[in-house]
């Protein structure tokens, strides 16, 4: 199979199916990876979705597989093993082997609920054993029913439970010791409540529940409900130590309210994210992910048409404050590695980064004990790196940002360190003279340090790039720096890990220069 896609979805559950099918509709080409496990397999019917009433949950994917053979949507059985980045995409590795690479990435991988280790539990899992009232409750309305208490959370769920039935009984082990208010309250609406833990279910799963408690005691049910613990699968996503949010129910990816996680082109929807999500929450929040998700992608491809287009008539500052504002973020907010590299190695002092973008290598600096300043022409760009180095926690005392141009500086502060990094642009920016400029506030014994592209990547067409790619000795060439006022600590060419989009391992060429102030002579 073809291992490039614009979108890959890992789920084909109702959330994922819903995801594909909004992104086939926008002439995306998707595929969709199946591990065959969605949740609620183990109910025979599902409730509370519109159209859909009493439909086993299986039904509902055939169909919604069968809906997506009009576009341009593969679904494809298999297990996802890692995920990690690529150039401008991630990569997924599969069990088999295979190795896909997409632009966006939408995890709708659903939870699994480890149910208490009780005997006779999990063989009623979804028919007598149930978890969501809202789901199921209609039907076991006015009914012998239980709740087996798990955490403190199953207090609101045996308050919950008696909208259903006037016959409740809460087995209260679960929520550890109880207050006089709380019993009272329970039993203020006829909630009968044991306290002994439970140690089995016994009888036939076609017939009614006999639970068994540690006292010895016998309590006959036509139904129980209890909350599993929740184990959301997305362990393929751990070597990118993405953000994640802790609450009640566990610990879960983070996202914002269009599903994005903390990586620039993963989404994550449906219970994966959210445990309490039924079937219409989990489609619907899939869907508006998906159209993000697209958003996203149409934004990029107007970035790179204009990027690769020649605009002699716009003005830099104009393109890029464009290029900013035309997009929620146009870099990984990750460190350059060559300015860790070689920082780490340089005694903190004062900073200055050339074209700093949103900020990534100021920030990092700043946590590492620099006074570090971003400059960059783009309003958009430092409003996107103030903020960023707030939520940091840095000071602006640590971390400043100015929008401008490099001549705008003050021509009395000198920086310990001057970084330009990737300092290019599609259109007329005079280069060398603003980087002559930048080494003018380099103070003694201070550092210049340079890091650019040292040729096209190795899958593109050379023949095809208006740039010029300077190797580290042509870099020195350009500035022509006086040998008598600057030391040269490093001119070198670095290479670095990447995926090529056909999902192959790469290498990508850097060009690195580091230059020393000398002392000035007597």
């Amino acid at each position: 199979m073809d291992r490039e896609f614009d979108v890959v979805i890992i789920g084909g559950g109702a959330a994922g199916l819903s995801a594909a099918l909004t992104l086939g509709r926008a002439c995306r080409r998707v595929l969709v990876i199946d591990a065959g496990e969605p949740r609620n397999r183990f109910a025979a019917h599902m409730h509370g979705v519109l159209g859909h009433e009493g439909r086993p949950p299986l039904d509902l994917l055939e169909l919604g597989r069968a809906e997506l053979d009009a576009y341009d949507v593969t679904v494809r059985s298999g297990l996802v093993e890692s995920v990690s980045d690529g150039p401008e995409t991630v990569k997924v590795a599969l069990s088999d082997n295979t190795v896909l690479t997409a632009r966006a990435l939408i995890v709708a991988s659903g939870i699994s609920d480890d149910l208490p280790d009780i005997p006779g539990l999990a063989a009623r899992w979804g028919d007598t054993v149930l978890h969501c009232p809202y789901c199921h409750g209609w039907e076991v309305r006015g009914k012998r029913l239980g709740v087996l208490t798990t955490s403190p959370l199953g207090m609101h769920q045996a308050e919950l439970l008696r909208q259903w039935s006037d016959r409740l009984v809460v087995f209260t082990a679960g929520l550890g010791e109880l207050s006089d208010e709380a019993i009272a309250r329970l039993r203020s609406r006829g909630v009968e409540l044991v306290d002994s833990p439970v140690t089995e279910l016994q009888g036939d799963p076609d017939d009614p529940i006999t639970v068994r408690t540690a006292d010895g005691r016998s309590v006959e049910l036509d139904a129980i409900f209890t909350v599993g613990a929740a184990r959301p699968h997305d362990e393929f996503l751990a070597s990118l130590e993405l953000e994640r949010a802790e609450n009640p129910m566990g610990s879960f990816l983070a996202v914002d309210q269009t599903g994005k996680t903390s990586h620039e082109r993963i989404w994550a929807v449906g219970n994966v994210v959210n445990p309490g999500a039924n079937v219409p929450i989990s489609v619907g929040a899939a869907s508006f992910a998906a159209g993000m998700v697209n958003m996203v992608l149409v934004t990029e491809d107007f970035d790179h048409a204009v990027s690769n287009t020649s605009w002699p008539e716009i003005a830099p500052v104009d393109f890029w404050e464009d290029r900013y504002a035309g997009s929620d973020r146009i870099w990984s907010g990750r460190v350059n590695g060559t300015v860790a590299d070689i920082a780490a190695d340089l005694r903190p002092g004062r900073s200055l980064d050339l074209g700093c973008g949103e900020g990534a290598d100021a920030i990092w600096l700043a946590r590492n004990g620099w006074q570090a300043t971003g400059i960059d022409i783009s309003a958009t760009a430092i409003a996107r790196a103030k903020a960023a180095a707030h939520e940091a926690g840095l000071s602006e005392n640590q971390a400043t940002f100015i929008a401008a141009n490099l001549a705008d500086l003050d021509h009395d502060t000198t920086y310990d360190l001057v970084t330009a990094s990737f300092f290019h642009s599609p259109v007329e920016l005079p280069r060398t003279e603003i980087l002559r400029r930048a080494a003018e506030f380099v103070s003694t014994n201070g550092h210049l340090l340079i890091t650019s592209h040292g040729a096209p990547p190795p899958w593109a067409d050379a023949s095809a790039h208006d740039h010029k790619f300077l190797t580290a000795v042509d870099e020195l060439a350009e500035l022509d720096l006086s040998d008598d006022d600057w030391d040269v600590v490093r001119a070198e060419q670095r290479h670095r890990g990447a995926t090529a989009p056909d999902g192959t391992p790469a290498q990508l060429e850097d060009s690195v220069v580091l230059l020393r102030r000398k002392s000035k002579r007597n």
